[in-house]
């Protein structure tokens, strides 16, 4: 049992998952594709207006989807911001394709592009982004480069970008429903098709690479092996789950803006005493309510924190370690000091419990006892 009265994260039941589930085994059809995969894409792709969304088995695998789709291979360089997790650079380096990490965003703690041009070269393929904390990257500068973008979504599902949807910004985007995130099923994703021109292969990819989507359309009169691919399809069980949460985004994304605006504002003051730095939301961009952070002065305040919290039976925890500094990372290259903002921060960092379940009582204790410690 565990020993935190208040946990970090908590996953929260919010209406009919488990009638979803029940109705997935009684409609005699709990593998991928049902009712309720169906049900979740066309909500995402009308509230996203994407031309297409698939639901996968998790948001790394949508990652990998993309890296199958876009082709990217040994000949191929593909910029990672360090500050993100794995996925977002493993899905890349499983086809060969050389990652070149990028540095972050002070601010924000997104892709700095105003740095891009420092790891561009005529072999880039493709510049993945991660939108931190559900706030999303400067995509018109990134964008400008002319080169494909992969935007892992993780973080910042019905968030926006100067009125564009989070998850459209680039020609292909995952999403996770892990169950750390606003909307989840347990675990899950999805990818995002900006272009409608890479739709067809997507769903030979999620199939295993067959043209099973094709046969059931009546297209062709058997299906077989036409590419490669892997098994990316979530079971309808997971898929019921998800829509019951999907269906209840407006309950869950007000109760966690107010979780949210509710920190900012109770802890201003003990921030700016401190030297504390609280996120930062640029004008134009509407964040997703995902996290909230804080930036400590240093590692050491951090761990102090830490463990002032978890003293008082609340689990506080920091974030990424630089991918570049990993035992991988230096086999692509990785160097100390290579991107001196994401060491930076992964020392300072620190997430506050947050989850949607979340009662006043509950952060009211977290609020006290972030106020009432002192460097």
């Amino acid at each position: 049992m565990s020993t935190w009265r208040i946990p970090f994260n908590r996953a929260s039941l919010v209406g009919g998952e488990l009638e979803n589930v029940a109705a997935a085994v009684a409609a005699g059809h709990i593998s991928g594709d049902g009712m309720f995969t169906r049900r979740c894409e066309e909500l995402l792709e009308r509230e996203l207006d994407a031309p297409r969304v698939l639901l996968t088995t998790s948001c790394t695998h949508a990652l990998e989807l993309a890296a199958l789709l876009l082709e990217a291979g040994p000949d191929d360089e593909v910029v990672v911001p360090s500050f993100t997790f794995v996925s977002s650079a493993a899905a890349f380096a499983l086809r060969g394709a050389k990652l070149v990490f990028a540095d972050v965003r002070p601010d924000t703690l997104n892709l700095d592009e105003t740095r891009l041009d420092e790891v561009i070269t005529e072999r880039t393929r493709a510049i993945v982004t991660v939108n931190y904390a559900g706030v999303a990257c400067e995509y018109d500068s990134i964008l400008a480069h002319g080169i494909t973008v992969v935007e892992d979504n993780a973080h910042g599902l019905f968030g926006s970008y100067r009125g564009r949807p989070l998850g459209t910004c680039g020609a292909v985007a995952a999403q996770s429903f892990h169950e750390t995130k606003n909307f989840t099923c347990g675990e899950g994703g999805a990818i995002v098709l900006g272009d409608e021109s890479l739709v067809d292969r997507a769903e030979i990819i999620r199939e295993k690479g067959t043209d099973r989507k094709r046969f059931f359309r009546g297209q062709v009169d058997k299906y077989t092996w036409v590419d490669l691919g892997s098994s990316y399809v979530l079971t309808d069980l997971l898929a019921g789950f998800l829509a019951a949460q999907l269906e209840q985004r407006g309950a869950i994304q007000s109760a966690r803006r107010g979780l949210w605006e509710r920190y900012d504002v109770s802890l201003r003051g003990w921030a700016d005493a401190v030297g504390a730095r609280r996120p930062v939301v640029p004008e134009g961009c509407e964040q997703s309510w995902h996290m909230y952070y804080l930036l400590l002065p240093s590692f050491d305040v951090r761990s102090a924190l830490i463990a002032w919290l978890g003293e008082r039976g609340i689990l506080a925890v920091f974030h990424y370690l630089p991918l570049h500094l990993s035992a991988m990372g230096r086999r692509f290259g990785g160097r100390a000091g290579q991107c001196p903002v994401a060491e930076d921060v992964s020392d300072r960092l620190l997430r506050l419990p947050f989850y949607t379940s979340m009662t006043e009582s509950e952060q009211d204790e977290v609020i006290e006892a972030v106020r009432a410690f002192r460097t």
